[in-house]
């Protein structure tokens, strides 16, 4: 059976959530009797560097060096309804996955026609 979190558990994350959470739950929106929610997919990830010295080679180098990275990315997820003390899930539409997932399934489909219609000749 699916997570179903009660509406008072989506409100308490959203408004006192730790740092992960406030990001990923928005602030609520309340009209006309109805609160809404606001969910997000974050990810993010991070890089390094070093360096200095010369090569093990033995090749006269001086050595150096750097580093550096970080990448973030946030896309929404859905929205958590809440109605009468009911909370229902309301996932986002993706329309980049569909076209993409779309293309795929094209490209797929071209490549087999092609291959079919070869091996008939």
């Amino acid at each position: 059976m699916p997570f179903k979190p009660s509406a008072t558990e989506i409100l308490e994350h959203a408004r006192t959530g730790t740092s992960t959470a406030g990001r990923v739950f928005g602030e609520p929106i309340e009209r006309d009797g109805v609160t809404v929610v606001p969910v997000a997919v974050i990810r993010g990830g991070g890089g390094g560097g070093a360096g200095s010295g010369s090569p093990e080679g033995g090749d006269k180098v001086d050595g150096e060096g750097s580093g550096g990275g970080f990448g973030f990315t946030a896309r929404p997820a859905g929205v958590f309804v809440i109605r009468d003390g009911d909370a229902h899930w309301r996932p986002a539409l993706d329309v980049n996955r569909i076209v993409a997932g779309g293309q795929l399934l094209g490209l797929a489909a071209i490549l087999v026609i092609g291959t079919a219609l070869r091996r008939r000749r």
